[in-house]
């Protein structure tokens, strides 16, 4: 499934597993052991995931959209406040239950890099993770939102525009 050198990668981030649930936090985070994550950091609702940025650094977070506090899209909107919050380009893995296409949309013009349905596979969580890591987008402001850059169709002047 992972080639050495995407493991070698993979095993050297920290990362950020934010969800309400504990179960899902454990399942999340053995699927990541095993594709060889070494440091993972988990957090149980959206104001304890805005400490563990600021105090553990994390490489990549993965975020679930229902939680106690703040939810997955407000954590967003002050992750993604350059200027205000430390981390404004924290690279972001929506991992959630919400499947409808207008959740994926809302989550994309959010800045998330990646979107992941629950339950998901240990395949697609490490395909995410290789995105990010591989190609990675810089970030860039879209009107009001602070974006990863969309991902590149033909040529250079051919950038996806979010929300079409």
């Amino acid at each position: 499934m992972q080639n050495t050198p995407i493991k070698k990668l993979i095993q050297g981030l920290n990362i950020l597993i934010v969800d309400g649930n504990s179960y899902m936090r454990r399942v999340t985070r053995m699927m990541l052991m095993n594709l060889g994550a070494k440091s993972v950091i988990e957090a149980a609702d959206g104001l304890a995931a805005l400490e563990q940025i600021r105090n553990c650094d994390p490489d990549v977070m993965l975020l679930d959209w229902d939680m106690p506090l703040l939810n997955g899209m407000e954590v967003m909107r002050i992750v993604r406040s350059p200027g205000v919050f430390p981390r404004p380009n924290l690279p972001i893995i929506m991992l959630t239950s919400r499947a409808h296409r207008s959740s994926v949309v809302q989550a994309l013009q959010a800045g998330v890099h990646e979107f992941l349905v629950k339950p998901t596979s240990a395949k697609a969580l490490h395909d995410r993770l290789s995105s990010i890591v591989v190609n990675p987008r810089p970030m860039m402001q879209i009107g009001d939102s602070y974006v990863p850059a969309p991902r590149k169709l033909g040529g250079p002047a051919d950038l996806v525009e979010l929300g079409v």
